[in-house]
């Protein structure tokens, strides 16, 4: 139960941190140096590009088409959306299937439930990965690149604070996932009740064969019946032996 606990606050917590970076508009950032006191910073995120001076004057605009933006900025967009909504129901699946909460029905149930909360949180935490990722790739080889001549940006504080929430995500969601899928889910060993073993002789066709000098039908097993054959066979050949006289 402290384990459920301790994995949920986790998962939540890198839940908020990425649902704090969607409004958050330090994505990418720059400064530029237009005159000796004037300070221009450029920064932007998923949605606007704003501009700022060291004279308090700001200034943000959307971007003016969705139809023209290039294809990563529509992934990215939909990446982050589907982390947010799926740690959502990450957190409602993992309250419900909590052994502290007890809201589902018997243990095994809880433990699926919890087990299908921590997949939703992987899940959540990869989309976050992968929009943070994305984004900071381009960023940085824009920034290296000698031959792009537009204005260059760098990492903003939303990206880092991304990248920390994923991690929570992540690692909370396997941890709970590694737990409860092996108190939900049995192993293919024990997926049946085991039956005790037993010892039962085999019926060959020497069980089922009369003796020469038997007229009952005996069933015995096929060791007894072999020493039984033995011994009458070995008391049969001593009654018809003959003398060496008898036949000359």
């Amino acid at each position: 139960m402290y384990m459920e606990i301790g994995c949920f606050v986790t998962c939540l917590c890198g839940w908020i941190l990425v649902c704090s970076t969607l409004p958050t508009e330090y994505w990418t950032f720059s400064e530029v140096g237009s005159i000796v006191l004037t300070t221009s910073n450029y920064y932007s995120n998923l949605w606007r590009d704003c501009i700022s001076d060291t004279t308090g004057v700001s200034d943000c605009k959307d971007y003016p088409s969705m139809l023209g933006l290039p294809v990563y900025l529509h992934v990215c967009r939909a990446l982050a959306v589907c982390a947010v909504i799926t740690g959502f129901f990450g957190g409602v699946l993992t309250l419900i299937g909590m052994k502290c909460t007890k809201i589902g029905g018997s243990e095994i149930a809880n433990a699926r439930v919890t087990f299908a909360g921590a997949l939703t949180y992987l899940l959540s935490g990869s989309c976050g990965l992968i929009t943070y990722s994305w984004w900071a790739n381009k960023v940085v080889r824009e920034y290296l690149d000698p031959n792009f001549r537009a204005q260059k940006f760098e990492l903003g504080a939303a990206v880092f604070v991304g990248f920390g929430g994923t991690v929570l995500l992540l690692s909370g969601g396997a941890v709970l996932g590694y737990f409860s899928g092996k108190e939900g889910i049995p192993s293919g060993s024990q997926k049946g009740p085991r039956r005790p073993r037993t010892y039962a002789t085999a019926r060959t066709r020497r069980t089922y064969m009369l003796p020469a000098t038997s007229s009952r039908v005996t069933l015995v097993p096929p060791l007894f019946y072999e020493g039984r054959k033995s011994r009458a066979t070995r008391a049969s050949s001593k009654s018809r032996s003959f003398g060496r006289d008898s036949f000359v």
